[in-house]
């Protein structure tokens, strides 16, 4: 199960975050700083995408200046979470062309409603990207 999702740039600014888990706001400051400090100091070369963290693991792409971080169980698949990531960055790149910080940024209420079709209740849901870029294109029509 998915515990929280983070997508934080390299100076540590937090662009998205989802709990499935729950934590106080202290918490999840705090949780917000020791992820983006372990993420960002690894070697992107020779160290894996995979870090222990507490008592469960961080699943981590980077992409340009960004680190998507999936807080997952320990006795979860990671490289399943880590091609969740992978998909959830195609799905973003089909919607936006290439998408960048600013996307994020102006126009999270879409990068929400891209995770919310995504996953459920902190499991991964849909796997399609053409099922989920056509629920995004009835969300648009209904605007």
């Amino acid at each position: 199960m998915i515990r929280f999702i983070l997508v934080q740039n390299r100076q540590g600014k937090t662009r998205l975050e989802k709990w499935y888990s729950q934590y106080s706001n202290q918490e999840r400051h705090k949780l917000k700083a020791e992820v983006h400090r372990t993420v960002a100091s690894r070697d992107q070369k020779h160290q894996s995408n995979f870090v222990e963290f507490h008592n469960h693991r961080i699943v981590y792409r980077r992409y340009a200046g960004l680190f998507f971080c999936f807080c997952i169980d320990t006795n979860d698949n990671e490289l399943a979470y880590l091609e969740g990531i992978h998909l959830f960055v195609e799905v973003l790149d089909s919607y936006h062309g290439n998408v960048c910080e600013l996307d994020l940024v102006f126009n999270f209420y879409l990068v929400y409603a891209v995770l919310d079709e995504m996953i459920l209740a902190g499991e991964i849901q849909e796997t399609s990207r053409s099922v989920i870029l056509g629920r995004l294109d009835q969300l648009s029509s209904l605007e």
